[in-house]
């Protein structure tokens, strides 16, 4: 997913010459081609990025449309000053590839984990944040991100995720993506967690349990309206995330739900609200948050099974 977001940069680098590519400390061979063929708009800056951001808005400033790239906790936790005085506050069009959204660099443990990073971007005005599934999204996201107004935070897995969209899916930043239609059951999911929300529908179907999946793709600016939908014709709203319960997707939708008097209930899944302990892979973790199809599954039949009680 993230070759595919980097690789778009040079493409709309090529549509555009507003558009410029800021990294942090990156590999040698990124964007060789945008850099040999466009040297004055690709920057390679080393360890440096509150530098990196206030350089961002700087050339947002004098019209161009900056895409930054690095890890993710560096992006938000690091950053995160520069993000709200420069960039959010002057309303900059300034595009944030996240590397390793959720629990992504498992194998370099805590430190590198970006699980409250849609947490702590919520909260700044101006600011967007999406999520895309698969690499198809993910290109079809750079493309929205040409033209949207704004900052704009994009939450890249780990690559080689389970391809679950099409070319032809469509994609609006702010729009969620009907993906299985829903019954008693409605999963809500982000990033590519989606994937298996998808897997867990299958799994709920075989239990006579008729669950549908909406791919909330953009966390900000949430789809109200599809929210209301959902729980006005469902009985279980489930939310399913790659980040801390708190603040994030599941934060989001309780919170329409309960300033609109929605009526159908909450199940919120997603990684705890503890810091991740140890290292591993991002299966590893997924298994150990409940995350995985079979444990969201078994989540759903046991909500279920309360409500009826």
């Amino acid at each position: 997913m993230r070759q595919h977001a980097i690789n778009m940069v040079d493409t709309l680098a090529r549509r555009d010459d507003r558009v410029v590519f800021i990294g942090s400390d990156l590999g040698p061979g990124v964007l060789k081609a945008m850099k040999a063929d466009m040297p004055d708009r690709f920057f390679m800056e080393g360890i440096s990025e509150q530098h990196v951001i206030g350089m961002a808005a700087g050339l947002a400033m004098e019209g161009f449309i900056p895409y930054v790239n690095t890890i993710a906790t560096f992006l938000t936790r690091r950053c995160f000053d520069q993000l709200v005085i420069d960039v959010c506050l002057e309303n900059l069009p300034v595009r944030l590839i996240a590397t390793g959204g959720g629990t992504v660099y498992a194998p370099l443990g805590p430190t590198h984990l970006a699980f409250e990073d849609m947490a702590i971007l919520r909260a700044l005005p101006n600011m967007a944040i999406v999520a895309p599934v698969d690499e198809l999204e993910m290109v079809r996201c750079m493309q929205a991100s040409l033209d949207w107004p704004g900052p704009l935070y994009i939450r890249v897995g780990k690559g080689n995720e389970p391809i679950v969209t099409t070319t032809d899916t469509p994609f609006t930043i702010g729009k969620a993506l009907d993906m299985r239609p829903a019954d008693e059951v409605a999963f809500l999911s982000t990033g590519i967690v989606t994937a298996k929300a998808l897997e867990a529908a299958e799994l709920l179907a075989d239990q006579g349990i008729i669950a549908g999946v909406t791919h909330m793709h953009t966390v900000k600016p949430l789809d109200d309206a599809a929210v209301r939908r959902l729980a006005n014709s469902a009985r279980l709203l489930v939310t399913v995330e790659e980040h801390t319960r708190m603040g994030g997707l599941g934060s989001a939708v309780a919170e329409i739900i309960a300033e609109e008097g929605l009526p159908a209930r909450l199940l919120r899944l997603s990684l705890p609200d503890a810091f991740p302990e140890g290292y591993g892979s991002n299966d590893h973790l997924m298994e150990k948050a409940g995350l995985q199809p079979r444990q969201l599954a078994a989540c759903v039949v046991q909500a279920l099974t309360r409500l009826t009680g």
